[in-house]
């Protein structure tokens, strides 16, 4: 990469690293590293995670939408957003938002010569800048249907009102039949010791900008309240419409750590 090595770990970099990506820097592998340490089973749910995106993505991009606003994308490595829904439809439309300046800067080479496809760089928390952001705004129609991708990012916020508050505004402009994809670590997750979530928790807090918690599959569910749920509903990763071709990753889903659900916006 030809940025400058960042003192301190990303999100973006350390998920990278741990689907065995090169975007990344030694912080983010030493962060990745309490990870697996504490979650024996994190990498193998990761890729879970992402397997998840590339199914919702292609099932909405088959079942019509032409228009995908990905926040908290990290960077777009293969088989991401913008190659599966393009791979349906050409020109399907995808703005990645990333609050990292190398992870977007590393997305815009990625896009390099693709006209409908671009990243910006923006903050969940501040859902009005992402919706009024003058490229979000000239590669998506707010007019035809939108989906909103929030695929493990809400356990990177962990005020329950920031949270619900930004997706709640971010929702309330999408279109009608436009689509919430979400996925989000779970602490009805199996198999986990309390104390290994407490030091991933301090790893990110003291190697990183992000703070977070996980939360119950209850609490989960509220991101969606007002829209309505496809089947099979809110799911471990793994067990949303999983492709049958593919082996599980897991004899208990619940190891994947994130449920994850996709919800029309009626």
């Amino acid at each position: 990469m030809n940025q400058e090595e960042p003192k301190h770990a990303t999100a973006a970099r350390i998920y990278d690293y741990l689907l065995g990506g090169t975007h990344n820097f030694p912080a983010d592998r030493e962060v990745a590293q309490v990870v697996l340490a504490s979650f024996p089973t994190g990498q193998a749910g990761i890729r879970a995670n992402r397997a998840f995106l590339r199914r919702a993505v292609r099932f909405l991009a088959e079942s019509g939408v032409r228009q995908f606003l990905d926040v908290g994308s990290g960077i777009p490595t293969v088989g991401n957003v913008h190659e599966i829904a393009q791979s349906v439809t050409p020109d399907a439309r995808v703005v990645y938002v990333d609050i990292d300046p190398v992870a977007v800067a590393e997305s815009l080479e990625i896009l390099d010569g693709n006209p409908y496809a671009t990243a910006v760089m923006a903050n969940l928390l501040e859902p009005d800048k992402i919706l009024d952001h003058p490229q979000v705004r000239e590669v998506l129609d707010f007019d035809q249907p939108i989906a909103l991708l929030l695929v493990a990012l809400l356990h990177f916020v962990a005020e329950d009102a920031d949270a619900y508050g930004s997706v709640a505004r971010l929702a309330s402009a999408l279109p009608k039949g436009s689509y919430l994809v979400l996925s989000h670590a779970s602490s009805d997750a199996h198999g986990f010791e309390a104390q290994g979530v407490r030091d991933v928790e301090e790893a990110y807090r003291k190697q990183t900008t992000a703070t977070g918690r996980m939360r119950s599959r209850e609490e989960i569910s509220r991101f969606f309240d007002g829209l309505e749920m496809i089947d099979p509903g809110l799911a471990w990763v793994s067990q949303w419409r999983p492709d049958p071709a593919q082996p599980p990753e897991f004899d208990d889903p619940g190891l994947s750590m994130n449920l994850a659900g996709v919800a029309r916006v009626p």
